[in-house]
């Protein structure tokens, strides 16, 4: 019998790859380079040979992609979030998906904090002004920011965040230390803003005209598609700065970038882009922006983590059973699927040797 094979699209950290080793699973890796990404015919060559495959944010999975295979029997991806891929398609042709939750919660509330002292007080900007040799003689106007706590001016600051999941609750937690004011925004969370001390439900329009800082944590759909656009955007002080550490696409990068030229508001903190890798022409330029590739869940620890939860899963959906982070448990229920995983109830391609 032909041993069980994962396709890992591109190599993920060390501890995950173990773990498939472990369960004697063959393996191929699609790319092995951190800075090359899976070209089309790999990942279509990838996808054809595989029982199950572990993807990641950066391949985009349509139903064309998820029809090439009728023995592929789940994906996993290596992410929270899951836009990459067609769920719907998935579910109707019988292919579980699952992800990787939690795990990057309290990482992604540490960078979102570091993103937003980072560009309230321009460290950036005095760190390349040092590596430069230009520091000559100290003076009262050397890169003035913005106050996050109550400052010289003895005033509580207001934080605003748009989509209270997870991460959005672990950066209210954070605020506290900062003596701050706390809104929140989320249209399917409004209950539980209700019940979280020290955080107040306001409408978006009013969060946006009351906080100095606003941070997006939302996930991207057709409702959050372009949320932070040009009106968003007016409705802002221009002493506020923004922070997106959700997806790029929830923020209009050319509303943005106009507005930052135009001092409407006072800086923004980038971690994605709505067109990522690609940036909006002239953002690079501005000083009033920080800028980061999508690190959010860039600790050592979180990312090792992510990578053995995306391997269990995908040993789950090789074995027929339901993955531990499933995104659509719907698809347990249809025929598709059943008929998917009557190869592994009939023992037929087992997990075997790695090759």
């Amino acid at each position: 019998m032909t041993a069980s094979r994962i396709f890992v699209t591109r190599r993920i950290p060390q501890r995950g790859l173990d773990v498939l080793r472990e369960a004697g699973v063959a393996m191929q890796v699609g790319q092995l380079h951190d800075e090359n990404e899976v070209s089309r015919e790999q990942l279509v060559d990838g996808i054809r040979g595989a029982d199950v495959m572990i993807s990641l944010l950066t391949e985009r999975l349509d139903r064309s992609m998820l029809e090439l295979n009728p023995q592929l029997r789940g994906i996993a991806n290596y992410a929270v979030g899951y836009n990459n891929i067609d769920v719907q398609a998935a579910t109707e042709l019988g292919i579980p998906v699952s992800n990787t939750p939690d795990v990057l919660t309290d990482t992604t509330a540490d960078l979102t904090w570091a993103l937003l002292l980072a560009v309230a007080r321009r460290i950036p900007q005095a760190h390349q002004y040092m590596g430069a040799r230009r520091y000559k003689l100290w003076g009262p106007n050397l890169f003035l920011g913005g106050d996050v706590s109550r400052g010289g001016s003895g005033m509580r600051k207001v934080l605003g965040i748009v989509g209270f999941g997870r991460i959005g609750a672990a950066v209210a937690r954070r605020a506290a230390g900062f003596d701050m004011d706390v809104i929140a925004h989320d249209p399917y969370a409004r209950a539980t803003i209700a019940d979280t001390p020290g955080v107040r439900w306001a409408s978006l329009p009013e969060l946006l005209a009351q906080s100095d800082f606003v941070t997006l944590h939302t996930p991207l759909t057709a409702e959050t598609r372009h949320l932070i656009d040009v009106d968003a955007l007016a409705i802002m002080k221009r002493t506020a700065y923004l922070i997106n550490v959700a997806r790029g696409p929830v923020v209009d990068e050319r509303a943005l970038v106009l507005a930052l030229r135009a001092g409407e508001i006072a800086g923004a903190a980038l971690d994605v882009y709505e067109n990522e890798p690609e940036m909006t022409a002239g953002l690079e330029a501005l000083r009033n922006v920080v800028i980061v590739p999508h690190i959010a869940s860039a600790s050592h620890d979180t990312r090792e983590r992510m990578s053995t939860m995306a391997a269990e899963n995908a040993l789950a959906h090789l074995r027929g059973e339901r993955a531990p982070n499933i995104v659509n448990p719907e698809v347990y229920e249809t025929e598709q699927w059943r008929r998917r995983s009557q190869s592994v109830a009939a023992g037929d391609r087992p997990i075997g040797t790695v090759a």
